[in-house]
């Protein structure tokens, strides 16, 4: 009975899973890394001509990364990331930095198949996106393929979703099923639609915590969100706030009151606001003294903001925000750039998030008239 056993899991640990491989591209080591735990190294293991043997420590099914030293220094992209559970064997072949496939213990037979449905639904989508990306490199206009992207993007995410769904109703028995469950990307129905498809065993087997811990994310996600919604929506308050300027002095919202103040929520690291800045430059020029700009630094060393703000040569107000405040909590900011319009009498008029060009739209349309 105990060698029938060792058969089952592949020779593998319980608490441990089983790593064989012979991927080219590798060189002398590979480091595995957590997902959930921030890309948390679990330790790095020797490889010779792409091929590798070792035991790792996982506790509990979780996504896990193996990528080689020089793509952690940010060198190259070689890795390979699936989904690791303790007890199991699995088997890599193929290339590193191309394609590469699963085999070992009767779950990553599963799986290797499921990665296959994967693979065979994201088909259209990848050949879609790549062939948006070379017309970019060609000097399409971002605009225009934004554009398009967005208006077919909700089709081909649907019948990706499909393709999955079909999967798992076709195989409601297989863990593997529910390891796709979290490639319901924020869609909260679907995963719990496609969890509600399996088995009672599979359903509320070892695999639970994984999808299920997926599921509670995207929801609590969501529900942070819907907060910062509340915070940002057209007719709220703007709360009041003091910052130092880039001179030192306190500015306050409220020392503004009477014009429209947009609020600008940036940093020097974030590639999108620096990307923005020539248009956002152009529009302060083309509707001066009708609004005025504060941009609130988040995130940057204060000498870094200063040096940034004389480098981009921006012409508009600016205060820093330190660490320590509650402005970015007080507004619900979630990513960058936030921008905030408000109004003379101190309340929001309208917030954009990202670098949209429907911003633009908008500011023409409030003060162009």
């Amino acid at each position: 009975m105990a060698l029938v056993a060792c058969a089952q899991i592949g020779f593998a640990q319980s608490g441990k899973l089983h790593v064989q491989a012979n991927l080219a591209g590798l060189t002398d080591s590979v480091v595995v890394l957590s997902v959930e735990q921030g890309n948390k190294q679990l330790g790095t293991f020797a490889a010779k001509d792409g091929k590798f043997d070792f035991d790792v420590d996982v506790d509990h099914v979780q996504d896990i990364v193996l990528a080689t030293p020089a793509t952690l220094r940010r060198q190259e992209s070689k890795f390979v990331s699936f989904v690791a559970v303790p007890g199991e064997s699995v088997e890599l072949t193929g290339n590193i930095a191309e394609r590469y496939d699963f085999a070992g213990s009767k779950f990553y037979q599963q799986y290797h198949e499921a990665d296959l449905a994967m693979e065979n639904a994201q088909k259209e989508l990848i050949e879609y996106t790549n062939g948006l990306q070379q017309r970019l490199q060609a000097g399409e206009s971002e605009e225009a393929i934004g554009k398009e992207y967005r208006e077919k993007w909700p089709a081909m995410r649907d019948k990706l979703f499909d393709a999955l769904t079909a999967y798992i109703r076709q195989h409601p028995d297989q863990e593997a099923s529910a390891a796709l469950i979290p490639s319901f990307k924020n869609d909260v129905a679907k995963m719990e639609e496609a969890a509600g498809m399996l088995t009672a065993d599979v359903k509320n087997g070892r695999m639970k915590p994984y999808y299920q811990g997926a599921i509670d994310r995207i929801k609590s996600s969501s529900e942070r969100e819907q907060a910062a919604a509340r915070k940002q929506e057209a007719g709220v308050t703007a709360p009041d706030f003091t910052l130092n300027d880039i001179n030192g002095k306190p500015l306050s919202l409220s020392s503004l009151r009477g014009k429209y103040v947009l609020l600008d929520f940036w940093g020097s690291w974030c590639v999108w606001c620096i990307k923005g800045i020539p248009q956002m430059k152009e529009y302060y020029n083309k509707y001066k003294g009708k609004f005025e700009i504060l941009g609130i630094d988040c995130n940057d060393p204060e000498q870094k903001w200063k040096d940034a703000v004389k480098k981009h040569e921006l012409p508009w107000l600016h205060v820093y925000n330190p660490r320590d405040s509650k402005v970015l909590e007080d507004y619900g900011i979630q990513g960058f750039p936030t921008k905030i319009l408000v109004g003379p009498d101190g309340k929001i008029v309208k917030t954009v998030v990202g670098e949209d060009p429907a911003f633009y739209t908008f500011l023409d349309e409030t003060f162009g008239k």
